[in-house]
């Protein structure tokens, strides 16, 4: 099943600064091969649902093996039956309409 999702992950005890984790999220989601566009407070990902929740599993597995004691995660998630959908469609739709 396809899914779009936008995801936030949030390391815990880090520090102030988050950017070194963020990256190393945002580089294995790339590294995927799923369709993702990074934002300012987090990150969408277009792709089957295993696939998308495969890469935020090895996100939290790799940021515990950095050292990070804790992550909580936001994330939203949409599917649908109806029609194919990406994430530029959705952007368009609005986009077109204003």
């Amino acid at each position: 099943m396809k899914v779009i999702a936008d995801i936030c992950i949030v390391p815990l005890g880090v520090g102030t600064s988050v950017s070194k984790e963020v990256t190393e999220c945002e580089r294995i989601l790339r590294q995927t091969g799923l369709k993702t566009h990074l934002h300012a407070y987090g990150t969408n990902i277009e792709g089957e649902w295993d696939e998308v929740f495969a890469a935020l599993k090895q996100c939290h597995e790799t940021l515990h093996a950095m050292g990070v004691p804790r992550i909580s995660t936001n994330l939203r998630v949409g599917t649908r039956t109806d029609k194919p959908q990406t994430m530029e469609d959705k952007v368009r739709k609005v986009e077109d309409s204003l």
